[in-house]
């Protein structure tokens, strides 16, 4: 597939803020209760559910707002194009990503939570345990754009308290693993940095230098092999999507590998 052809530059891109856990639900930011997962939210089409956390002080990144709503909304509209996928519009044609608190019983409907900068991220017993119960029931996290080890190690700690070490590893995916192959043949996920790093540095793409030269793409199975957590370390794929539209270069660079990624991984995470 000529991707060059199929992932046309978007004409237009939306400005969004930076807001804060505190002001979730609160006054002036009525849309993101709008998108809050309710109980008539889903229809058997696909919706991004983006999963809200709770910040770690002693972290390092964002938070769990990272790249909203461009994101959501890019690569839903790119997965209807690029597939057969029956993804949920608005009647005016606005894709409908939801945003779901890991507490929410309709955790259990989204088909994949996505959740950005989780160097930043604290699980308390109640989050842990009831994404332990979504994962284990068929569910799939996908976690990105966390970078260095210091974010790695909060991380990781954090995810075993949801999966104990004990009982479940985290591993390399090696190169021929199905997740890259469920529809374009990729070998592994490519670096893409954040477009402000790529412009500040001059086409760099290793955000921390030496400490994230090398892209992390691992996970974490159930005992049958199906990728539950899915990570790809030093590597910010989900701002290839947001910032489609702000470059040619940076499209052609890193939207393309940025999509290409996306859509294995959700046409494997809806078919396993």
């Amino acid at each position: 597939m000529n991707l060059r052809a199929a992932l046309p530059i978007a004409a237009a891109v939306l400005l969004v803020g930076s807001l804060a856990w505190a002001q979730f639900g609160r006054g002036g930011y009525g849309s993101l209760n709008d998108r809050l997962v309710q109980p008539d939210s889903f229809d058997g089409r696909f919706h991004y559910c983006r999963a809200v956390y709770r910040t770690n002080m002693g972290g390092d990144g964002g938070n769990w707002l990272t790249d909203y709503p461009l994101a959501d909304i890019d690569l839903s509209i790119r997965l209807a194009e690029l597939t057969r996928t029956w993804v949920g519009f608005t009647s005016t044609g606005e894709p409908e990503h939801l945003i779901v608190r890991l507490t929410d019983d309709g955790l259990f409907q989204c088909p994949f939570i996505m959740m950005q900068e989780v160097g930043s991220l604290f699980f308390t017993d109640e989050d842990a345990a009831q994404l332990r119960t979504y994962l284990l029931k068929g569910g799939f996290l996908w976690v990105d754009d966390f970078w260095g080890s210091y974010a790695w190690n909060v991380w990781e700690q954090q995810i075993q308290k949801v999966l104990p070490p004990s009982d479940f590893s985290i591993i390399d995916l090696p190169s021929d693993h199905p997740i890259f192959h469920t529809l374009f043949d990729l070998q592994g996920v490519p670096q893409i940095p954040g477009i402000s790093y790529w412009y500040g540095s001059r086409g760099g793409t290793s955000e921390r230098g030496y400490d994230s030269a090398q892209v992390n793409t691992r996970a974490i199975t159930d005992d049958a092999g199906r990728i539950m957590v899915f990570m790809t370390h030093n590597t910010d794929v989900s701002d290839s999507w947001e910032r489609e539209g702000e470059d040619p270069q940076y499209f052609f660079n890193f939207s393309i590998p940025g999509y290409q990624t996306a859509v294995n991984v959700l046409l494997y995470a809806m078919t396993h």
